[in-house]
């Protein structure tokens, strides 16, 4: 009998970033991801860390891993509209 390990790892590496293609979509990236970002970090807003990742490897880093967040998030919304479409 074979047992599947499941494990979640962050898929987001220095190497590894969400790059949105315009403004549109990175707006949309961002609003799936404020609300728990600030929830996460009272006190603190997205649009602080966004101002202070330009000069801040630490900021850098949790902008790329939430936005690696709001790419997952934003995958799964499309396709569960595929899966309502297709049905």
């Amino acid at each position: 009998m074979k047992t599947r390990q499941w494990k979640t790892e962050m898929l987001s590496n220095s190497h590894h970033h969400v790059d949105p293609a315009n403004e549109a979509e990175q707006t949309y990236l961002e609003a799936l991801i404020r609300e728990d970002f600030e929830r996460c970090h009272p006190g603190e807003t997205l649009d602080d860390v966004k101002r202070r990742e330009s000069f801040s490897k630490e900021d850098k880093g949790l902008l790329r891993d939430w936005m690696a967040v709001a790419a997952t998030r934003a995958a799964a919304e499309q396709a569960a509209l595929a899966a309502r479409l297709a049905a």
